[in-house]
């Protein structure tokens, strides 16, 4: 094997590794909350020594605003693959389904970010995170435009449209994992169900515009 081939094969290890660290980490976090995780743990998870995981981050901090880039760049790819102007359920749906189909996942991010931000912690690793959400919500921005342009959607600012969806899954989320209202609402499934549908109507210029006459 050549000197290049050998420094590709180590290079895609490596990132391979990384990906192992992150998917451990997170795992962890969910499960055990991400307090009382530690670098051990982790790195015990992985299979790998302590000292190989500080090869990759200096601090658990970086983990996880890494984690969170990686949700929001999974997020900018489902954008891509749906073309706004032309099917705006494909795209409630999806982005509806897309926060709500691993709750913990997604409270876990909401409450990393309110910590680090608050401790003012790995202020340029947070500066990208924010610039790949900013970039989200643009592409988001622009397509609700369009369908208000269109005359699909009321005619609000965008950003109450977009404002409206994230609460809508961000309640959702927190219902799910709350003891007393899994109670209450029952089945978790039909019920999620219910409000995608809810989803898919909100905004509407039908249904928040004026009723048609008769």
């Amino acid at each position: 094997m050549s000197d290049l081939a050998k420094a590709t094969q180590k290079a895609r290890e490596f990132r391979q590794r990384e990906q192992d660290i992150l998917d451990c980490a997170q795992a962890l976090f969910i499960e055990h909350g991400e307090d009382k995780v530690t670098v051990e743990m982790i790195a015990d998870k992985v299979g790998i020594g302590k000292g190989t995981i500080y090869k990759h981050f200096e601090t658990k901090n970086e983990i996880y605003v890494l984690l969170m880039i990686r949700y929001e760049d999974e997020l900018a790819d489902m954008f891509a693959r749906i073309d706004m102007t032309e099917d705006k359920q494909t795209l409630v749906r999806e982005y509806f389904t897309f926060r709500v189909k691993d709750a913990d996942k997604y409270l876990l991010f909401e409450r990393l970010e309110s910590k680090l931000v608050a401790d003012g912690a790995v202020p340029a690793m947070l500066g990208k995170l924010h610039a790949i959400r900013s970039s989200n919500v643009d592409t988001l921005y622009a397509m609700v435009e369009g369908q208000i342009k269109a005359g699909k959607l009321a005619d609000v600012p965008p950003s109450w449209h977009i404002a409206a969806a994230w609460a809508l899954a961000h309640g959702a989320s927190a219902l799910t994992k709350s003891g007393f209202y899994t109670q209450f609402i029952g089945e978790k499934e039909p019920f999620l169900d219910f409000l995608l549908n809810v989803a898919v109507r909100m905004g509407n210029k039908q249904v928040l515009g004026k009723k048609p006459k008769h």
